[in-house]
């Protein structure tokens, strides 16, 4: 690939909403880790990197508003296949963005700043169940797109070429859905744990390698899902 080309595509990724976010994420959880890393030896350079992350993450959610309606709008549609499981996903991501917006008015002095908590609080449980169930819809359709791998290969040991040929294109699809949805799976599970330090803190999820390194492959995977083909 040549520069331009790959120019010409960071140009596409950063024009789109969920561009910026994952860079600005990973602005954010660099930061965090430098943070950590030169806490102890060079508090200056930490206290900058603390900066930055503080600016990162409240740039993120002033960026996010009005994101909520995408799970707004979800709802309104049809479940489709997955009825519940649907239902519980996108209601929680609405909930997430929703009482997110009061998390960043709070923090930059809009509001009292004692509703950050509560309205983090919430933000981050609501985030945790709308990971969960992507979660298990991601794993279910990849499980249906092994079994459709599987079937296609074995009929195509005795396919003639001409339809051997529309089964590998259709193999290589599968292929192609399921490392979008490993990708999707990685990040809502990066994410996830950063939820639960924030609903239930733990030595292990609130540790700043842990967020550093959660919140890294979450903005990571997303941007090789969002990166244009």
């Amino acid at each position: 690939m040549s520069t331009g080309d790959t120019l010409d595509k960071l140009v596409v990724f950063l024009a789109k909403r969920d561009g910026i976010d994952k860079l600005v994420k990973t602005f954010q959880y660099v930061s965090k880790l430098a943070h950590w890393g030169a806490e102890s030896s060079r508090p200056e350079l930490a206290k900058r990197a603390k900066s930055w992350e503080t600016a990162s993450g409240l740039s993120r959610k002033a960026f996010r508003s009005g994101r909520f309606l995408t799970g707004f709008n979800a709802l309104r549609r049809a479940p489709g296949e997955f009825g519940t499981l649907a239902v519980l996903a996108n209601a929680g991501e609405m909930v997430y963005f929703f009482f997110d917006h009061f998390t960043w008015l709070s923090r930059v002095g809009v509001l009292e700043a004692w509703l950050a908590r509560p309205a983090c609080y919430v933000s981050a449980f609501g985030e945790s169940v709308g990971y969960l169930f992507f979660i298990a819809m991601d794993f279910i359709m990849i499980r249906r797109g092994l079994r459709m791998e599987r079937k296609l290969l074995r009929e195509a040991s005795g396919g003639s070429k001409d339809s051997n040929a529309g089964r590998e294109k259709e193999v290589r699809k599968i292929r192609v859905d399921r490392v979008m949805r490993l990708m999707a799976t990685a990040a809502n599970v990066a994410d996830l744990v950063i939820g639960i330090a924030e609903v239930e803190p733990n030595p292990f999820c609130n540790h700043a390698v842990t967020l550093g390194i959660s919140g890294l492959v979450s903005a990571w995977a997303g941007w090789y899902r969002n990166w244009p083909s």
